[in-house]
């Protein structure tokens, strides 16, 4: 049965994907041609239109995803908005004279909260133009809210709402999954907040664990109230009440409490529109997205011989050369690239990562150091930079980070898996070595570890501490000892870690060229360039069709329990030493 099964599933397979191929060998046409036929056009009396809903915020994208965003994903897989692409965006609608206002539909927008901030700043800026921001929406999550508060008027559906009661962390805890199917977690590490072996041995977070993340997430939570409560003319003492008792229950109460302007519906708010714009109730409104407004503004400063490399990295932290990762052979080669490039004046490296591989942040550390050597060297932190994260930041002459960014987690760990009960005991497995030395089969996962093999690991991993340890002192111009009390794998917000000298100016990406741009005095002579180098979005498609069709079949398939697939799956990336956060931080 099983064998049909696999036989049957490949015959669908291979119809979908034929199908699927006519359907986009046509469609690329099809785009090719409009897109070359294409002229953007903006009205004298234009919006521009953000709708952020569905999508999730990364650090940059291809310049068509933002119209093409549906048929770039016809499996319903993640529709992605770029950070970098939206700012340029809105940049531009603050200058441009046919630009009258901002239409925000941002309520279920999937971001982190240091990427709601440095939006929501560049929507402050353009409110500095003294033009419009109109929000509406149907539903608002507390993100989606956060991002919202900066318009002058903001509009929920009378049957919607919004959920503002405070920000939350759960995690997945595999004990019991392991206690179940045989598997004994071998944990070392050094450092009593290093939690990100947590959900393998215990079924709880550890006291440890549970102060670190209250701590920083108290910090996070009132720096998003004290921003709302200045934009929305809240008191402090007052929201702090709302939120902490989660008064806004009916959509009513959104009014009521101020965080709202009114109850209405979208046809209603698109007449408070044509109002602002001062049409008539049959004129049509004109609207225009953040990819073609992107694709109107005139790059800054072309001919410049002062170009500052902005290299993004998201995502792990991984050995060798892997897409969607920061992989140590090509970041490397990227940094490199930058370095030898005598027409980049200075680097700005942004980290937006949960750590991941020792070895991988040690080749991508050792270039960041040669870096500094040659040019001004600045990270600037994005969602989590945090672990090796923090590691391959260390060098930067100059680390930003914003309030809210997680950062920190300076410690180490290393984990294996022994499977002897359940390949033994529950599969009926067994397994005969044949060695030439006493640890020929180190670490094999088929038998408890020896004395002397846990004394091995645990020494490396302790050395790989020290080494961290001294990578921070080194690059922050930090006394060892000063690096250890703020370390232990304790995590913080970009607030804390300034206040603990791990962080130097609070800001974002803007922030952070504007202070490569001062080191080499160059005023508003200097033009961006980004790395790596974008891939067009129809490499894109190729590359993730594959992952996209399985993911979302598992998806369907396992529904509410597909994050803990997930996490079996990202076992695999825990093997060995690593420099990674404790566990996987999602505030909701």
């Amino acid at each position: 049965m099983k064998f049909l099964g696999n036989v049957l599933a490949v015959i669908v397979g291979l119809f979908v994907f034929s199908i699927v191929a006519v359907l986009l060998f046509f469609g690329l046409i099809g785009i090719a041609a409009s897109s070359s036929e294409k002229e953007v056009s903006l009205g004298e009396n234009s919006i521009l239109h953000l709708d952020l809903n569905g999508r999730t915020l990364v650090e940059r994208t291809s310049e068509e995803d933002l119209a093409f965003g549906s048929f770039l994903n016809p499996f319903g897989g993640e529709n992605t908005a770029g950070l970098v692409n939206l700012k340029k965006a809105i940049a531009e609608a603050k200058t441009n004279a046919n630009i009258k206002g901002i239409y925000l539909n941002a309520g279920l927008f999937s971001a982190g909260q240091a990427g709601l901030l440095e939006l929501r700043e560049a929507l402050q800026d353009f409110k500095e133009s003294d033009k419009f921001i109109v929000a509406y929406d149907e539903a608002y999550s507390e993100g989606g809210y956060f991002l919202a508060s900066i318009a002058d008027e903001i509009y929920v559906n009378p049957l919607g709402g919004i959920d503002f009661n405070g920000y939350s962390s759960e995690g997945i805890f595999l004990k019991g999954f392991f206690e179940k199917a045989g598997i004994k977690p071998e944990v070392f590490r050094v450092g009593e907040f290093k939690s990100a072996v947590e959900p393998f041995i215990l079924d709880k977070m550890s006291p440890e664990n549970r102060l670190q993340t209250q701590y920083f997430l108290d910090d996070i939570n009132q720096h998003a109230l004290a921003l709302i409560a200045e934009t929305r003319g809240i008191p402090s003492d007052s929201i702090q009440l709302i939120n902490n008792q989660m008064l806004v229950r009916k959509p009513i109460d959104a009014v009521t409490y101020k965080l709202a302007t009114a109850l209405k519906y979208e046809d209603e708010v698109h007449q408070i529109l044509k109002e602002k714009l001062g049409l008539k109730e049959e004129d049509q409104i004109s609207t225009i997205n953040a990819t073609d407004l992107g694709g109107l503004a005139k790059s800054k400063n072309i001919t410049s011989k002062n170009r500052i490399a902005v290299i993004l990295a998201e995502g792990d932290i991984v050995d060798g050369n892997v897409e969607g990762a920061i992989s140590s052979e090509k970041f490397a080669k990227e940094i490199r690239k930058a370095r030898k490039d005598e027409n980049i004046k200075a680097i700005v490296l942004r980290v937006n990562s949960p750590g991941g591989s020792i070895l991988a942040s040690e080749v991508i550390w050792r270039e960041m150091s040669e870096a500094k050597k040659a040019k001004p060297l600045i990270v600037s932190m994005g969602e989590v930079a945090a672990s090796g994260g923090y590691y391959i930041a260390a060098p930067a002459d100059t680390i930003v980070a914003q309030p809210n960014t997680i950062t920190g987690s300076i410690g180490i760990f290393g984990i294996l898996f022994n499977v002897q009960e359940l390949i033994n005991d529950k599969l009926g497995v067994t397994t005969d070595v044949v060695s030439t030395g006493e640890l020929s089969d180190f670490g094999n996962m088929a038998r408890p570890l020896t004395e002397v093999e846990r004394t091995i690991i645990q020494s490396s991993v302790e050395d790989g501490y020290e080494t961290f340890i001294s990578r921070v002192a080194e690059g922050r111009g930090m006394h060892p000892d000063s690096v250890r009390k703020v370390a232990s794998g304790r995590v913080w917000t970009g607030t804390q870690a300034k206040a603990r000298g791990l962080v130097d100016v609070l800001g974002g990406l803007d922030t952070a060229v504007g202070i490569a741009a001062a080191k080499i005095k160059a005023g508003d002579d200097y033009r961006v360039v980004y790395y790596p180098e974008k891939k067009q979005w129809f490499e894109e498609l190729i590359l993730t069709f594959s992952d996209q069709v399985q993911t979302r079949m598992l998806q369907s398939q396992l529904g509410e329990h597909y994050p803990f697939y997930q996490k079996i799956q990202g076992l695999k990336h825990y093997q060995g030493v690593q420099v990674r956060m404790p566990q996987e931080v999602v505030i909701k």
